[in-house]
Order: structure tokens, then sequence, then C-alpha cells
């Protein structure tokens, strides 16, 4: 993977502006720490950092390519998965190729058709194209979101960056928060709405959707979208689809010029990721896969069982390991750990997150780096199949808001009342999600339940989903490690979107249709095991350092967070005992613990970041 900057102004000069260029692409440096380019003229200038996977010799960047006199720059962050079906269709066209990276072929895949490439890739990637004949800027993103790009316009300027610290570096871009963007920080996030860069006047391009910058302006277009129609296929054939489809999509992804490994919880999609990858290792005679997992110190004395996370992974991630032969790796946290890469993970970000969920991924990955370049990971199968609570218990099903954070009357007590007047968080949250129904691609005559699970599993595409791959993104990007989600896939997504409920649970078990489709790959244990999120640490002794953090912080005068909150409602939650609330603030996992770290999290961005306010 790596990280990309680009610059494109109408009036000024811009080869002259290399200091520039190189700060904002330097602060990138973990997306790509083996190499950088640059390459600048009068209209453009574009940075590029590389982290190297597959061609280290013939993948450099920014990349220059021509055909017929028609002559492109192209900076790239990404991994195409059909990029020999690519090649050979453009061999057959006319074109040559100089290297076996997937970055020559995408370059010519847009010199051959232009923006209606992005049809034709399978990968995961965020691009933009300076096109000389046409003086204009072409960008893509991936259908799903999984590699980011923020951009801003400021004046006769156009700015994108991988990361909005790379655009806070450019003097034009301010860390300012609207009120919009503080109805982000405290009713959404550490959710996003989608397209929202939190900070006034910064967007983000879309999952499935492309911009064409010229003289004239910027025009968004959506190339991708979920289509539904009746799913003809019967159980053995939709199961038989469902393996081929997720089979292939894994192999696919295990093509690498580095080392690759994958995360192994002992559930049931890393311990399917982990079955086809091992499998194919013995096939192509490669050495042992390696797999890892993360635990905490004393978690299995602490651990208190939930509806939302039934079981520990230990004993599961024992059997897998044994039954797959793989060479494993347990990396286990202390309390001291998590607490400082609190920070870490807040700079990862470049904003609040999930508190120790973010900040266990961020040291799982730094130690994983160490052994490997490349992993694979479960990322959006419950998405995608339907695993989570809130697709199977009525009142989250009915909830009439986003079912993985229901708190926002409780969350907007968390505001001074003169700001939570001013911001509404409450009624910014309820507009986001009814313009996030409004989207959903409606099945004429569908059973008005089985429309609510279609509008669920939109909104868990749209917006969950986006959540938790931005958060493996960074966190696995600033430790310089890629990883990978088959889950993801485009084709998966879309056929399984159509599968009616009633076959997805299949046996009447949440994913029961994955289930069955991989029946014989796994021990039945592990197959119809429970749904089990990430796992998060349990130690009495984190919530104890969490809220003497937040304490510190509201006997601060100086500190920015004091003035934006309810001082008093908050200090009663942390001089407490008892949990704030009986359910999550936020996801399955994030709940008093984490709402102390949250709000510590929060206060170090406003300052680190020296975020002010518009009125």
């Amino acid at each position: 993977m790596c990280g990309i900057v680009g610059w494109i102004d109408w009036e000024k000069d811009l080869s002259q502006e290399l200091p520039v260029t190189k700060a904002m692409t330097r602060c990138l440096a973990n997306r790509g720490p083996d190499a950088e380019g640059y390459w600048l003229s009068s209209r453009v200038a574009f940075g590029h950092r590389r982290l190297v996977v597959v061609d280290p010799a013939g993948g450099q960047q920014p990349m220059a390519a021509c055909k017929s006199e028609h002559a492109c720059t192209m900076i790239y962050n990404g991994e195409l998965y059909n990029t020999e079906d690519l090649r050979q269709e453009l061999l057959a066209a006319g074109h040559t190729f100089h290297s076996h990276s997937d970055t020559e072929v995408l370059l010519h895949t847009y010199l051959e058709w232009g923006p209606e490439c992005l049809g034709k890739l399978n990968g995961i990637f965020a691009f933009a194209i300076w096109d000389e004949r046409a003086e204009q800027l072409f960008i893509g993103r991936d259908r799903m979101g999984v590699k980011p790009l923020f951009y801003a316009q400021r004046g006769s300027s156009f700015l994108f960056a991988s990361e909005l610290k790379s655009l806070l570096v450019h003097p034009d871009i301010k860390p300012v928060l609207s009120r919009e963007g503080l109805a982000e920080v405290f009713g959404i996030s550490p959710a996003r709405t989608p397209g929202h860069g939190v900070f006034h006047n910064v967007h983000e391009v879309r999952p499935g959707y492309s911009l064409t910058v010229t003289r004239d302006g910027v025009r968004q277009k959506r190339y991708w979208q979920l289509e539904s129609r009746p799913h003809l296929d019967n159980a053995e054939e939709t199961a038989r689809r469902v393996k081929e489809l997720v089979t292939d999509a894994i192999r696919r992804q295990l093509v690498a010029d580095v080392p690759v490994s994958t995360l192994l919880s002992g559930g049931l999609d890393s311990s399917i990721i982990t079955a086809v990858a091992a499998d194919y290792f013995k096939r192509e005679g490669r050495k042992d896969l390696h797999s890892y997992s993360i635990d905490y110190v004393d978690n299995a004395r602490h651990f208190k069982a939930s509806a939302f996370q039934p079981n520990e992974d230990a004993p599961y991630v024992q059997l897998v390991t044994s039954y797959l032969g793989t060479n494993h790796h347990t990396i286990e946290f202390d309390t001291d750990e998590l607490i400082e890469a609190l920070k870490i993970a807040t700079l990862a970000r470049d904003l609040p997150g999930m508190a120790d969920v973010d900040a266990s991924l961020y040291l799982f990955c730094r130690e994983i780096k160490k052994e490997t370049t490349v992993v694979l990971s479960g990322e959006c199968a419950d998405e995608v199949f339907g695993g989570y609570p809130w697709f199977h218990r009525e009142e989250l099903l009915q909830a009439g808001t986003f079912p993985w954070s229901r708190a926002t009357k409780e969350r907007a007590s968390w505001l001074s009342p003169e700001l939570r007047d001013w911001v509404k968080p409450e009624e910014y949250v309820a507009m986001r999600y009814e313009e996030a129904l409004n989207e959903v691609p409606q099945l004429p005559g569908e059973d008005p339940l089985e429309a609510r699970r279609r509008e669920m599993f939109y909104l868990n595409i749209t917006w969950f989903m986006n959540t938790l791959l931005d958060r493996k993104d960074r966190m696995s990007m600033a430790a310089s490690l890629e990883a990978r989600v088959p889950f993801c896939d485009h084709r998966i997504v879309e056929y399984v979107w159509n599968i009616p409920w009633e076959m997805k649970t299949y046996g009447n078990r949440e994913k029961g249709i994955l289930r069955k489709a991989m029946e014989g790959l796994l021990p039945d244990e592990v197959l119809y095991r429970k749904k089990s999120p990430y796992p998060k640490t349990h130690n009495p002794t984190y919530t104890k350092a969490v809220r003497s953090w937040l304490l510190d912080i509201l006997n601060d005068q100086a500190s920015p967070l004091v003035q934006l909150i309810d001082k008093q409602a908050i200090r009663k939650i942390a001089e407490s005992d008892a949990e704030a609330s009986s359910i999550p603030f936020f996801g399955q996992l994030m709940s008093t613990p984490q709402l102390f770290a949250y709000l510590g999290q929060l206060d170090y961005w406003l300052r680190e970041y020296r975020v002010t306010i518009k009125a």
C-alpha cells in the first residue's frame, strides 16, 4: 500500500511548489516507508510514498505512460486482484509493459478505456491520473472504500491526500470545526458520514465514486451501486456460488512478492480465510502459513460473557491452528501499552476513534510487521452476511436509528447545554439516518420485514463497514502493514445482497449460508461457533487508568474539551462505579471504559491538531 498527495491549481505555477508537496507527502511516510517520488508541472504537483508489495523494481511512482500521443501520469494507493486478467486483455489491444506491477496495468487500463476503466477493476484502490490531453484530473476510489482519499477546494486549488493530516500540512487547509463537524464528532463518531471530512469544507471521495477535476470545477459520478433483484438460486446453488466467490477472493489476495499471513481470532470469518490460505500455500509449495491472534494480560481471569461477546477466542484459535497446521503467534498486550497507544491511534486516524479497539489493533499490526508485510483479515463478512445482533433482535432491527449507535440522547447529554442547543446532535443523527435510508435500492413487492432487513444491510455496508475499514486501514498503515479484506470483494457483496434472509440464515443460524458453503473446511466447533467480535481488554486496570486520565482532563482549566462538554455530567459518570449505560455507546464493544478513553482521545486531538470552532 501507499500514500498519495496531489495539488492542482489553474492559476498558480506549481512547478516551484516542491517544498510544500514534500512536506505533505512525507507525513504519510508510514503508509509507504520504502520509497518516495514526486512529479511537478505548471498545473500539477504529485507526491507518493511506497510500501513495496509487488514488483519492487518496476512499480515506482508517480508513473507516466503514453498511447498514441495520449500522455498520463498517475499516483495510486492499493492493490488490483485481477491484474493478470487485465494485462492479457491489454496486450491483445496492443499495449506493451515494462514491469509486472499492478500500477502499470492500472495506468494502461485508463489509457484504453478512460473513466470506464473503473468497472473493470477488482481491488482496493484510490488513485489520481493527470490526463495531459484533456487537461483534467481523474480520481477513482474502490467500491467499498477500503482505501481512503480526502480532498478540499480552496480558490483555484484542488488538493487531495490519503489522510487528513497530509491536507492539514498545506497552508490553505485549517483544522476548523463547523457546527456540522461538531455534530459528526459528538453525534456520529467514531463513524463518519460517507463523504464527510469532519473539518470545515474538507470532503471524502465516497466509495464507488469518481471525480473529474477541470477548470470548470469538480464533477462527481457514482460508477457502482448495489442493485436489488429477485434471487433465483436455490440453497444448494447459493452455497456453491458463495463458496466459489469467497475462495476465489481469498486466493487472489494471497498474491504478493513479500510475506503474506492471516489474522486469526478463531471466529468463522478469519478461520475461513486461514483455512483457504493454508490450503493454497500447500498447493503452491510455499512455506508454512503464519497466523496471528491478539490477547490481553489477565483477560481470561477478567472475561465476562455478554450478548455482544459470548465467549473467549483463545480455545478456538488453538483448535484452528492445530487443525490447519499454521505457524501461529499470539501477541499479548498489557494495560500500560494500551493506554500509551491511545494517543498514537488518534494521530493515525486524525480523529478520536474506537479507543482501545483502535489502540490494540495498532499495537497488533506493529508487532506483526516485524515478520510480515501483508495480512488477510476477516472484516466485512458480518455486514455482508448479516452476523451482527441488530440483524436478528427485533428491538435493534426496529430501533429507528443506526443500531450500533442508539444512545443518541445520552451522547447529546455529554455536551454543554449551549453547545447542545446549537449543534443539535440528535437532530443531525436523525437527518443522516433518513438520508441513508433514502439511498436504499428497494425491491418492488418485497415483504415489509424483508425490506427492513435490506435497509439494515445497506446501512451496515455503507456506514458501519466503512467505519471498520477506516479503522483497519489507518491502524495497519500506521505500522506500514498492508491489510487485505477478501470478504469486501464486490462480487461477493453484489451476490449476497440479494440472497433472501431465510436463506442467509440457513439452518436458523446467523450467516448460515456461509457456514453451509464452507462445510468440511473447518471443525464443526468453529464452523458453528456463535459470533464474537474483535476482542477487547476486560482488565479493570484499564478502566482505572482511562478514568484517571479523564478526571485529570476535567480538572484542567486549559482543556479544550471542558469548554464543549457538560463537565458535571461527565464527572458524575467518571466518578461512579456504575456503568454509564446498559448498552454500548457505539458498536458492540464501546461501553463506559471506552467512553472515558474516547473523551480522552478527543481532548488530545483538539490540543494536538489545534482545532478551532467556526461559529
